[in-house]
């Protein structure tokens, strides 16, 4: 059976994708350019389908507190917001790090810093590699690039979350949001039953019912020695996400003489720029990180062995240019930013210009 093609936005694809994996609960508040998870996940109305719950928190604080009581109790639960509202989420998000609690947060991306405009930006790749909250802990990062890709890493996200026992998040800009394309979304699957969630998550709060005593989930520790091994655990965790999780998608790398790296959005005009540039004759790949974190610094090194130089396009002042800094063989080859702030998307002729600037050793 042909599988069925829809039309619909990024944010649209994320909120069906919820519905068709059996997300036990969704909890969010409305902010631009993201609203639209919160709105179709109210007009499917699946508490009636699949039991789904569904709750406008009264202010994101609570949602992310929200997900943090759910996914202590083994569920699978999620959140969406934009740039500020993710910036409110950061304590309960370093709450699920440190209580190694699966869950997913979508972030789709607008302008800053502070409320900044409703328009699309990458500048929030810090606060999603780093570990925007408080202490040593990170998130898995995907960084879709398309309206299918928003769909398939709702899934993809909540696997890597539950594997791991950590966060994951999407991190998606407000183009890929609000764009319009055709999806094949995802086999529906069956919610897990309380007996699954029982025998999936031993480490999951259970209450007192038939005389069981209650895992206790927490980020606390006053012991000193016990929390440096709870964090010694983490960093073991986190280690092996890096060896086995990277994920990028490279194009022309091979002959290439030129790199350009970039993610979501501006990755698919970056291939515009390189189709141009190649159609006169300047060699020019591409390496699209899937995974902000863990980051391919492995297959940007290997590519890097044999260019002239590389170009790093981003919606910010310049972010995940350090990353790529870190990765390239030669840290002496010329590595340049160019980005567009404030929301304002460039074309592809003004990636082909900062691509000349490199060639012909302009500043």
């Amino acid at each position: 059976m042909s599988q069925e093609v829809k039309l619909m936005k990024g944010n649209e694809a994320i909120a069906h994708a919820a519905i068709l994996y059996g997300v036990d609960g969704y909890f969010g508040y409305p902010i631009t350019p993201q609203s639209e998870v919160l709105e179709t996940l109210e007009a499917e109305m699946p508490w009636k389908t699949t039991g789904m719950v569904v709750l406008q928190a009264e202010s994101e604080v609570s949602s992310i507190n929200m997900v943090y009581g759910g996914a202590a109790t083994g569920k699978a639960v999620m959140t969406s917001s934009s740039s500020p509202g993710i910036s409110l989420m950061q304590e309960g998000i370093s709450y699920l790090a440190a209580s190694e609690l699966p869950a997913l947060i979508v972030n789709v991306m607008r302008g800053g810093p502070g409320l900044g405009t409703i328009h699309p930006s990458q500048s929030d790749y810090f606060q999603a590699t780093k570990g925007g909250g408080h202490g040593d802990y990170h998130l898995i990062v995907l960084a879709p690039s398309s309206v299918q890709e928003m769909a398939d890493f709702v899934g993809l996200g909540f696997d890597l979350a539950f594997k791991y026992r950590t966060p994951a998040m999407i991190l998606a800009d407000g183009v890929v949001g609000q764009m319009m394309e055709k999806v094949v979304l995802p086999e529906p699957r069956r919610r897990r039953t309380e007996q699954e969630i029982a025998e999936q998550c031993p480490w999951a709060a259970t209450g007192h019912s038939a005389g069981r005593k209650p895992n206790v989930v927490t980020s606390l520790e006053l012991d000193s020695a016990l929390m440096e091994k709870n964090n010694e655990r983490f960093q073991e965790t986190y280690r092996l996400i890096e060896k086995n999780e990277v994920r990028y998608q490279a194009y022309h790398v091979e002959d290439a003489e030129y790199l350009i790296v970039a993610f979501g959005s501006i990755a698919r005009i970056c291939l515009k720029a390189i189709e141009d540039a190649r159609e006169k004759g300047v060699k020019v790949g591409l390496i699209r990180p899937i995974t902000l974190w863990p980051f391919p610094y492995e297959a940007i090194h290997e590519a890097s062995k044999h260019v002239k130089g590389v170009l790093v396009v981003e919606l910010n002042a310049g972010q995940m240019i350090e990353d790529v800094r870190l990765a390239v063989a030669n840290p002496d080859m010329d590595i340049r930013h160019f980005g567009r702030m404030g929301g304002i998307v460039p074309n592809p002729s003004e990636i082909t210009a900062a691509l000349n600037r490199i060639m012909n050793h302009e500043s």
